[in-house]
């Protein structure tokens, strides 16, 4: 359908490239599997899919959640390959549990939460930044207490 991509539509897409980004910034520079690209497609994909969910129910009838719905179970399945996928023998659970909260931010972008994905993301940063350095420091102290 011609002119389907409106303003507010754009603007979510954009909001979701950027946060996604943002976080997919922080993955990308500690070198992980699921880095800049991967969180942002993440984010980008989840917002368009919720927004589908309510423009498909507006339309043509139906759930608006059903769509939105099957995200989660998709989000699943990429956490899992990425979990499989980590190298060293080191399970990447952080991994997965970022694109997870990702695709959240996506969904909250999607159904127009803005301040809602803002702070998520703000708070994902904080974890993956402030609280890994908080792990390193305790596991860097076990290590010289086991000594």
């Amino acid at each position: 359908m011609a002119g389907d991509l409106s303003g507010p539509i754009l603007f979510k897409l954009l909001c979701a490239f950027l946060l996604g980004g943002v976080i997919g910034l922080e993955r990308e520079l500690r070198e992980k599997p699921a880095g800049l690209r991967t969180n942002m497609f993440i984010c980008i994909g989840a917002t368009l899919y919720t927004i589908l969910s309510f423009e498909m129910a507006r339309r043509y009838g139906g759930d608006p959640v059903r769509i939105a719905a099957q995200l989660i179970p998709g989000i699943g399945f990429i956490g899992a390959g990425a979990i499989l996928r980590e190298r060293g023998g080191v399970v990447g659970i952080t991994t997965a549990a970022t694109i997870f909260v990702n695709a959240s931010v996506g969904m909250a972008i999607g159904a127009g939460l803005y301040f809602t994905a803002a702070a998520t993301a703000g708070l994902a940063l904080f974890v993956l930044w402030a609280v890994g350095r908080v792990e390193r420091w305790i596991g860097k102290h076990k290590k010289q207490n086991d000594v």
